[in-house]
């Protein structure tokens, strides 16, 4: 699939008064698009688009009015609020005044993801609802663009995921069935072998929830939920661990130089690798040097 960018959204992010600070343009991300930007007011009107939109209001409170074919519903919007519509359907929005938003737009197969093999997802058209999860997961990904790094792409997509699937429980037309209770089914041992055999061979690389979701023949959502029902942990926080444990045994065992260490275990520098280690052990490559 091709990067998402500013064809794929409605417009508002190209209109005149709207001052960009940051996107994802560039990063490579095939099933999501990510800007941080200031609007002015404004009153348009806007054809469907191929993704869904959601936008997350950062401070305000701010009127919205927004309908199709004309204005029907005033609202105002907190910050925190939310505002969400749906791929393909025709948008005027009026926005009542200054505002700071980071906008997503997520592809359908995205969206579609967590279904599984359920009916299609639906998402609803909402402004000025608020979703704690949501936003913080949205402000999750404004981090990730302000601190791309590039072995950062597992966690970019186990977060698109958690998107889509919130989006599906909470914001659908028709909510879906809750899963049946119990314990959620782990990989297999074929299938987490084949995963730790692809981590091993691959761990200086960035790998995507695909990456790995193939090596088991599962879709992207069911191995996310089979993988940490078999680890405990998200695959980019056990990948991220491995990647840790890989580095501290190199730095100990030999004198390959910290940048060349960060490089073979995926981190990209070795200021990256610092401030890992220094998160996940309380301590630094040359500290895990002297100690031998």
């Amino acid at each position: 699939m091709s990067e998402m960018g500013l064809g794929d959204t409605h417009g508002i992010l190209a209109l005149p008064g709207v001052r960009p600070l940051r996107s994802s343009a560039g990063l490579g991300w095939d099933r999501l698009y990510v800007s941080t930007q200031r609007e002015l007011p404004y009153r348009e009107a806007f054809q469907g688009a191929g993704s869904h939109l959601l936008i997350l209001h950062l401070d305000g409170p701010v009127t919205v009015r927004r309908g199709r074919r004309g204005l029907t519903s005033a609202r105002q919007v907190p910050p925190g609020g939310l505002f969400l519509h749906p791929a393909a359907t025709e948008l005027d929005v009026e926005l009542g005044g200054h505002l700071n938003t980071v906008h997503v737009y997520l592809a359908d197969a995205a969206l579609q993801a967590p279904a599984d093999e359920g009916r299609p997802v639906r998402l609803r058209e909402e402004f000025g609802s608020t979703d704690p999860l949501l936003e913080q997961l949205v402000l999750a990904l404004d981090g990730v663009v302000r601190r791309w790094e590039p072995s950062g792409t597992a966690y970019t997509d186990q977060l698109a995921l958690m998107i889509a699937a919130q989006l599906a429980r909470r914001h659908s037309v028709r909510r879906r069935d809750t899963e049946p209770a119990g314990r959620q089914a782990g990989l297999g041992d074929r299938q987490f072998a084949a995963v730790r055999e692809l981590l091993a061979a691959r761990i200086s690389e960035p790998l995507s929830l695909e990456d790995l979701a193939s090596a088991t023949g599962l879709s992207v959502s069911q191995f996310a939920r089979q993988f940490k029902a078999r680890t405990g942990s998200p695959p980019h926080r056990y990948l991220v661990r491995l990647r840790v444990e890989q580095a501290a045994r190199l730095l100990r065992a030999g004198a390959m130089p910290i940048a060349q260490v960060a490089a073979a275990c995926g981190f990209s520098h070795q200021e990256h690798l610092t401030r890992v280690l220094r998160s996940h052990l309380g301590t630094t490559p040359a500290a895990l040097r002297r100690e031998g």
